[in-house]
């Protein structure tokens, strides 16, 4: 079973003492100016090979970026934790399950199916994907895949099918824990958060969310960023 936010530590399977549950663009290519090289008259000038810059694909933008920023300004450090105060920003939200071995799967494809709708109305995402763990079972989850955009659409356009709505992200203060490594091993984080909390006797909601800085690819990817949001009571 794929190791995550809502599966706590694999022998437990049970929540901690903390009150609340677990859950589960481009840049260009840099340039050198040089000066230019004397003229050779015995040569002709020949042009430059051009460099060819691929974007990435729609809805798969690599660290966040002015057009994708997180939710909170200034980045997180592995191990450390913030104190944030989260804005509500208009999204789009799209609920879903998955058993816990299915989690990154269900959650790209959540993401990828915003993407789709959010496309075909010509609205265009400002945020990096979030979700929200909204119910933990012993064999899966329940969660709310988000996309934040600039501003929802009015008036809204027909739900589609797949149950895509439009709402806001959770606002308010919060603290945010930064994962860095796969997504298999994000365990260890959450039993960090959990034993802060408890040191400190901070009382959270019964929801956590992750905001996934750099892509979700797979479980195990160790180039992963997630920051971790436990929102403060």
């Amino acid at each position: 079973m794929l190791a995550g936010p809502l599966a706590w530590p694999v022998a437990a399977q049970q929540p901690p003492t903390s009150t609340a549950p677990s859950p589960a663009q481009t840049n260009p290519l840099p340039t050198t100016t040089a000066p230019n090289p004397p003229a050779d008259p015995d040569k002709s000038a020949a042009p430059a090979p051009q460099q060819a810059v691929n974007p990435p694909p729609a809805g798969q933008a690599g660290a966040a970026s002015p057009d994708r920023p997180t939710l909170a300004d200034k980045p997180g450090e592995p191990g450390d934790v913030d104190e944030v105060t989260l804005p509500a920003k208009p999204a789009a939200i799209l609920p879903g399950k998955a058993k816990w071995e299915d989690a990154v799967t269900a959650l790209r494809k959540a993401f990828a199916q915003i993407e789709a709708d959010l496309a075909k109305d010509g609205i265009k995402p400002a945020g990096r994907p979030l979700s929200v763990f909204t119910k933990t079972e012993d064999d899966g989850f329940e969660f709310e895949a988000m996309i934040p955009v600039a501003a929802a659409p009015s008036p809204a356009p027909p739900a589609p099918a797949d149950g895509l709505r439009f709402g806001t992200t959770p606002a308010g203060k919060a603290l945010r824990f930064a994962h860095h490594g796969s997504y298999e091993s994000i365990d260890g984080t959450y039993e960090t958060l959990t034993a802060y909390l408890d040191a400190k006797d901070i009382v959270v909601q019964d929801r956590f969310m992750e905001e996934y800085v750099t892509d979700l690819k797979d479980g195990t990817d160790d180039a992963l960023d997630v920051n971790i949001y436990a929102l403060v009571k």
